[in-house]
């Protein structure tokens, strides 16, 4: 039992020099680095910088060993034995045969899913069935693993010192949001490093590397892996493991505490960079003020004050000459449904007759543009009616609570406020958002079984979701209290299914054009729906996408994969027509209380879109690149204090073709900084 406590932790010693010899050179090279200055440390800040970093890395190692310690402990010769390896061997093989031949979650998602889960289940299975029936084979799985491991550990070590060296180097800071969003948008980022490093030297260099070192460090025990087997030592070293574990797991936040100087490289050379892209997935945020081009913020505050004839944080009184009028208001926000996709915007696929008939019927702004690519983003336009803010949307932040939304406005109106989601709501943080805002929620939790006719892995189909909110709105319409019902579709959305019979897509084709016509045919239904009900004449729809089908293009933002529909239809309030001034998803709902009369207090950025004073802009980003179209001339904010300008060139195939410019527009530029800058730090939580 000893030896086998002592080799447990003399692996984890080795794997900790490692880590700090690494972990240390990694300082030193990035003290030198030309994004590295002004660092005028003293004799503690150099002591913490090295010291109170070696224990972060040690602390971040200590809980990364938890792969290693799970996988000794499933280190056993008992699980072969009878009847243990014969049940063992029954359960996997009946969860592989679950997976190939029936349908699973992994098929309701699609993609890839399956083929994956196949795999894995088919390789354990499999496995344990050679381990189990060729018994001189367990000790070379045990050793093998044990080595594959061992070798994953030290190349982790040794890669991520490289990442953070090159990110360093690009944006002077450990990793931050910007890491994250390169999980996002794998593709992309993956085709660009590719270009703009040179990956095979490196790979080969750190293959060769992982190799030469897990040889050195870790033969001997990857020569007894067998020893391991035996089940007295894990009872003495699992607490052991645990107790450092939940140490480690204490200090690292805690030592967060001590990153207290002004000086943002003393906070980020003590760091731990895996630490801090863990902290950046939680806190989904990334500082504007310390990554973008900024102005001084009298002079950002003015040129905004400028612009909405505001004052303080943005705030002035709206008021209308109309007569105000408090009719329901209904918003559909209607999942990835592009305006590529319609007939008005030259499709000629025939998947939006439903839509495109009602552009007929309704005020249309045929060049609306979405401040975001994901849900979250469009869910924050239309709620919050802010421009998009770098790092991930407000919705999935923290303190996120109290915000001068939509919704609130309207509730101090006297409107019952309800948020409605096929599927449940915790997904990306709603619940907590639009709870936090007063919202009533109306999700999958609340279905009755005898509402729900389809689903799939998002949630109801669009039908039972439309079906729900007719039945909830018809009981609050009899309290005689407004109601502003928010509706989220989720139909369009992999795995692309929906009720058989609906529309000549065969319901099990898992296409996206599937999901695009299915998701028009539910709101078709609904409108229709809608119209049979008492409380139709006094309602308003408001309808748009949350975001396009699809981000990538031949630039970093693609306007043509930002443009989509968005209309206005109250056949007793809003008369039919078109508007063709370039506006933003955040424009939307100002407008629409313009046209009802509505006076109110205002933080919102948005504005409305008919008035004579509009200036036509549209806001569009990524996580990271911030971009602001006004007139033919797009500007792009991205870290590190970088700033380009497009020309927009409209060609017979893409009517939102860009051209680079070498000539920035000031004026452009001021405007585009100040938006986004007062907008970041104002609205921050």
């Amino acid at each position: 039992m000893s030896q086998n406590l002592n080799r447990f932790f003399r692996i984890y010693l080795r794997l900790a020099a490692l880590t700090l010899v690494v972990c240390t050179l990694l300082r030193i090279v990035l003290l030198f680095n030309e994004q590295t200055s002004e660092l005028g440390f003293g004799f503690l800040q150099w002591v913490a910088v090295f010291g109170l970093g070696a224990l972060n890395d040690l602390c971040a190692l200590t809980l990364g060993y938890v792969f290693l310690w799970l996988f000794l402990l499933t280190l056993s010769k008992r699980k072969y034995d009878r009847p243990t390896g014969y049940i063992l061997l029954g359960v996997l093989t009946a969860a592989f045969c679950y997976v190939a031949f029936c349908n699973t979650i992994f098929d309701e998602y699609g993609s890839a899913a399956p083929l994956v889960a196949t795999i894995v289940l088919g390789y354990w299975a499999g496995s344990f069935a050679l381990r189990l029936f060729v018994p001189r084979l367990q000790p070379l799985w045990s050793k093998g693993w044990l080595a594959a491991l061992l070798a994953i550990y030290v190349s982790a070590i040794l890669f991520n010192a490289v990442s953070e060296y090159y990110f360093w180097n690009e944006f002077g800071v450990r990793y931050n949001f910007i890491a994250v969003d390169y999980l996002v948008y794998t593709n992309e980022v993956v085709g660009n490093i590719m270009e703009s490093y040179p990956i095979v030297p490196l790979a080969t260099l750190i293959v060769a590397l992982t190799v030469a070192v897990t040889w050195w460090l870790f033969r001997r025990d990857i020569r007894a892996a067998e020893a391991f087997k035996t089940g007295r030592w894990k009872l003495v070293a699992s607490p052991i493991y645990l107790a450092m574990a939940g140490v480690a797991l204490w200090m690292l936040p805690f030592n967060t505490r001590f990153q207290t100087s002004d000086n943002v490289y003393y906070n980020e050379l003590q760091a731990n960079g895996l630490y801090k892209f863990y902290e950046a997935f939680l806190k989904n945020e990334l500082d504007y003020m310390q990554f973008y081009r900024t102005l001084p913020e009298d002079r950002a505050a003015a040129l905004v004050h400028d612009e909405y004839r505001s004052e303080g944080q943005n705030h002035r009184y709206i008021t209308s000459p109309n007569e105000e009028r408090h009719p329901n208001i209904v918003l559909v926000t209607l999942e990835s449904m592009s305006a590529s996709f319609m007939a008005r915007y030259g499709s000629s696929d025939g998947l939006t007759p439903r839509l495109d008939s009602l552009c007929g019927k309704a005020l249309v702004f045929d060049r609306l543009f979405a401040t975001g690519n994901r849900t979250v983003r469009g869910l924050e336009a239309v709620t919050l009616s802010l421009p998009p803010c770098p790092g991930q949307s407000i919705i999935k932040r923290p303190r996120n609570a109290g915000m001068h939304s939509t919704g609130a406005m309207l509730r101090d109106k006297g409107y019952d406020v309800l948020y409605f989601y096929g599927g449940n709501s915790y997904f990306d943080n709603m619940e907590t958002f639009f709870g936090g805002n007063g919202y009533e929620i109306v999700d999958q939790k609340q279905y009755a079984p005898d509402e729900i006719t389809f689903q799939n892995i998002w949630g109801v189909s669009d039908e039972d979701s439309y079906a729900k909110a007719i039945r909830t709105l018809g009981q609050r319409a009899r309290s005689g209290r407004p109601f502003f019902a928010h509706i989220m579709s989720v139909s369009n959305h992999r795995p692309y299914t929906y009720p058989a019979g609906r529309i000549p897509i065969p319901n099990d084709a898992k296409s996206r054009a599937g999901g695009v016509m299915y998701s028009d045919y539910a709101l078709g239904e609904f409108l229709d729906a809608a119209s049979r009900e008492p409380w139709f004449g006094n309602t308003v729809f408001v309808i748009t996408a949350d975001h396009c089908a699809s981000s990538a293009g031949k630039t970093e933002i693609p306007l043509e994969k930002y443009h989509i529909p968005a209309m206005i239809y109250a056949p007793a309030f809003v008369a039919p027509g078109s508007v063709g001034k370039t506006a933003s998803q955040i424009d939307l709902m100002p407008t629409l209380f313009s046209l009802l009369g509505m006076d109110y207090d205002s933080w919102f950025y948005g504005r409305d879109i008919l008035a004579d004073d509009f200036r036509e802009r549209a806001f569009v980003a990524t996580y990271q690149d911030l971009g602001y179209l006004e007139g033919d001339r797009f500007t792009v904010l991205s870290p590190v204090d970088r700033a380009e300008q497009f020309l927009l060139r409209p060609t017979d195939d893409d009517p939102y073709a860009l051209e680079r410019t070498e000539a920035i527009d000031s004026t452009h530029l001021n405007r585009a900084i100040s938006l986004y800058q007062t907008s970041s730090q104002w609205n921050k939580r």
